[in-house]
């Protein structure tokens, strides 16, 4: 076990071997390999002993299809005690849920919540090639696999995030979803191949969100569909608010828009029939601290005296989702 992150790619590689993206394996790996110092992270020993001990589940059932993701089968009792302590090394659990071996891991984040929001408005996803742009432990992933998707690939820098769905994956079991510890600025340029790709929670963290829009244009193939989601402001005006070192106790945020600016940001960056199809306020109910995800979550970020700001005096988030098309 060491502190540097090694990419297993036989996995990948047999995975797509038979997609359009073949042509690009090699492209992929060599961006992995070429991260540098973000391979390194003093806790990748840890996750790594924790994914070498987890233990076989036996007469596995997998559920994709469902609010929570879920591998039921046999353990023992003390085999479902390891596979506890294996899955409570791997914390904080942000996205969810999932139920591994009767072990329910009650994530931060409902995330099925914003499935549901934005499933009814979306090309079916039956025999697609998607790719998931920030796509942390691969909750989403997940349930775009149970949608019919034809093949998954999720790109996330995060090297936590990686372990989580390697975890996941253990037991799953399913090549046609795939993982990259990647940023979307690594991708081979002009991929134009996928016909649906996922931008949720990624937008507000670029200073320069038409170059994020520009980049995931260049993912898609001809008529294929972008489905964004991003942090936004109340109101109608083409205006937005700057953000000033945090909003919500968060960092990397720039820009608050109004959903208006974000539907002008779309075209400006070559989409048509953009739309917004979705804004809601986020519930205390729908991110929360929990026992898998321990620090202060979104009601230590509100003003207890106004919960319809934060504690910055921001507008508390809203969350909207677009649907576009690539021309």
């Amino acid at each position: 076990m060491t502190n540097r992150f090694v990419l297993d790619d036989s996995a990948l590689r047999k995975a797509l071997g038979n997609t359009t993206l073949s042509v690009h394996i090699n492209e992929l790996i060599a961006a992995v390999d070429g991260r540098g110092e973000f391979l390194n992270h003093g806790h990748l020993s840890k996750w790594q002993t924790a994914l070498a001990e987890l233990p076989e589940l036996h007469n596995r059932c997998v559920q994709l299809d469902q609010a929570t993701v879920s591998v039921s089968g046999q353990l023992d009792t003390v085999a479902q005690s390891a596979l506890q302590q294996c899955l409570q090394a791997l914390m904080p659990w942000r996205k969810g849920p999932f139920a591994i071996g009767g072990i329910q891991i009650d994530s931060e984040w409902r995330s099925d919540w914003k499935w549901d929001r934005l499933v009814p408005h979306i090309a079916p996803l039956t025999n697609r090639l998607v790719l998931d742009v920030g796509c942390g432990s691969g909750y989403h992933m997940w349930r775009m696999r149970g949608a019919g998707a034809k093949q998954v690939l999720g790109i996330d820098p995060g090297l936590l995030f990686y372990m989580q769905f390697t975890a996941l994956q253990y037991y799953i079991q399913d090549s046609a979803v795939q993982y990259l510890p990647l940023p979307l600025e690594a991708l081979p340029t002009k991929l134009g191949l996928f016909d649906s790709t996922f931008s949720m929670g990624v937008l507000y963290h670029r200073r320069e969100p038409h170059c994020h829009l520009r980049q995931l244009i260049d993912t898609l193939r001809p008529g294929g569909e972008l489905i964004l989601e991003t942090l936004v402001i109340p109101g109608d005006s083409d205006s937005s608010c700057k953000v000033n070192e945090r909003y919500a106790r968060m960092r990397n945020i720039w820009t608050l828009p109004t959903a208006t600016r974000v539907a002008r940001w779309l075209r400006e960056s070559g989409f048509i029939a953009e739309r917004c199809v979705s804004v809601d306020i986020t519930s205390i109910e729908e991110q929360r601290r929990t026992a898998w995800m321990y620090t202060d979550s979104l009601a230590e970020s509100l003003n207890p005296d106004n919960p319809g700001l934060t504690l910055e005096g921001l507008p508390r988030p809203h969350r909207a989702i677009f649907i576009a098309t690539a021309p």
